[in-house]
């Protein structure tokens, strides 16, 4: 699952996870326990290069296992994790509008890339530059604005059931 911080790439995957009776990797989570360190304490220590590197460590970690997997908001950034999400899909964006995402996560300090800020207006630039990426990797878009996690599930896995059809009549 790709998109925007605060899309529900978390909550909806717990949902998917527990409904597909599979592990959710939270990649974030993921790094965390692994580094011993917040994501704040990451960026603040070693900068979003360092953190980027690792996510993409992360993510080669765990790509192709079977589990429902929720990447960072930036795990696209990388020419390397776009590569893996074409190779490993599908690949599922929570596609939510800045002004949607702002409500939901306004004055949450866990976010290193809004902390201090307009959080609306960042939220804008980082959607000008990731939605495109976003796009470019997803096998299926899911607006989220106006839509309830049970609506975002039932939604999710009408497709993956069109989606499984699909792969196996191409064996």
């Amino acid at each position: 699952m790709v998109g925007l911080m605060g899309s529900g790439k978390s909550s909806i995957g717990r949902r998917l996870a527990a409904r597909l009776d599979l592990p959710l990797i939270d990649l974030d989570d993921y790094i965390v326990a692994k580094a011993g360190r917040s994501i704040p304490e990451i960026f603040k220590q070693d900068g979003e290069a360092v953190f980027r590197q690792m996510e993409t460590d992360a993510l080669a970690e765990v790509v192709g296992k079977p589990a429902v997997i929720a990447t960072g908001g930036g795990a696209v950034l990388s020419e390397t994790n776009r590569r893996m999400f074409k190779e490993h899909p599908p690949v599922i964006w929570l596609k939510a509008t800045p002004e949607f995402l702002a409500k939901r996560i306004d004055g949450d300090c866990n976010r290193p890339l809004i902390a201090g800020g307009d959080t609306l207006s960042r939220l804008r630039e980082l959607a000008e530059i990731r939605y495109p990426l976003y796009e470019a990797c997803a096998d299926f878009s899911l607006p989220r604005c106006d839509m309830k996690k049970d609506e975002a599930m039932k939604a999710i896995l009408r497709f993956l059931r069109k989606w499984r059809k699909q792969q196996k009549k191409q064996l």
